[in-house]
């Protein structure tokens, strides 16, 4: 008679019960620029990428400046100062200002705009729907509210 090939209780258990092996462990994520300290945000990531998205737009003249200032408008509180990236072109002819009410990316934002080296006659707010406020979205939202006054592209 042949003989039957029977599995050995102890071997398939020993099979099935094979040491688990530990979780892979997970790499660190690289902290997003979005999280870095305001400062360092505005001066080393947007205020270059703004400054390389206007060369594109051939805009060569353009200076941007961050400074914490009081808001240029008639009847604003000098005392009351905020962050703002400042950006002029055309010998100072177009000026507009990104303000930063809060000292966050992701906090209040406004805008303005002057030309002829006159004082904006208002602030708008800006960006004020996004959730999520990321370098990319900031640098198009600021060309796209320039392109608004017809000062990158003509129609």
């Amino acid at each position: 008679m042949a003989e039957e090939n029977k599995p050995n209780p102890e071997s398939t258990q020993s099979e099935k019960k094979a040491p688990a092996k530990p979780p892979a462990a997970k790499k660190a994520k690289k902290p997003k620029l979005e999280d870095k300290p305001f400062t360092e945000f505005i001066e080393q990531h947007f205020t270059p990428s703004l400054k390389e998205a206007f060369s594109k737009e051939g805009l060569e003249d353009i200076e941007l400046t961050f400074t914490k200032q009081g808001l240029p408008i008639a009847g604003a509180n000098p005392d009351e100062q905020c962050w703002q990236v400042i950006g002029n072109w055309q010998e100072g002819q177009r000026q507009f200002n990104l303000y930063f009410l809060d000292e966050d990316i992701s906090g209040k934002k406004a805008f303005s705009y002057a030309t002829s080296g006159g004082k904006p006659s208002t602030i708008e707010s800006f960006m004020i729907d996004e959730r999520r406020v990321t370098l990319d979205l900031l640098v198009l939202y600021t060309l796209q509210r320039l392109n608004g006054q017809k000062w990158l592209t003509r129609n």
